[in-house]
């Protein structure tokens, strides 16, 4: 009898245990979908954005580096001037 008494205790306690889980599941599992559903949305404007970016650098026209005296492309301006135009 002992065993069996023992295996209701057990029984109880895993039982107890489900209850617990079965009641916290739906507000788990409601809160990922909402998340999920944001996630979503947020990913559909960014591949919106990006499209539109896209098409604008394919219409967009291919500008020519500058070439200085050697040969060399430059980014438009003499290498000893500063981000804001002066001179070094």
């Amino acid at each position: 009898m002992e065993i069996f008494g023992g295996f209701m205790v057990m029984m109880s306690i895993i039982s107890l245990f489900l209850a617990v889980v079965w009641l916290i599941m739906p507000f788990v599992v409601f809160a990922i979908k909402g998340k999920q559903d944001r996630t979503l949305e947020v990913l559909e404007s960014i591949e919106g954005r990006l499209a539109a970016l896209e098409t604008a650098l394919q219409q967009a026209k291919p500008v020519k580096p500058e070439e200085d005296e050697t040969g060399q492309a430059t980014q438009g301006g003499s290498p000893a001037e500063t981000s804001d135009g002066s001179n070094i």
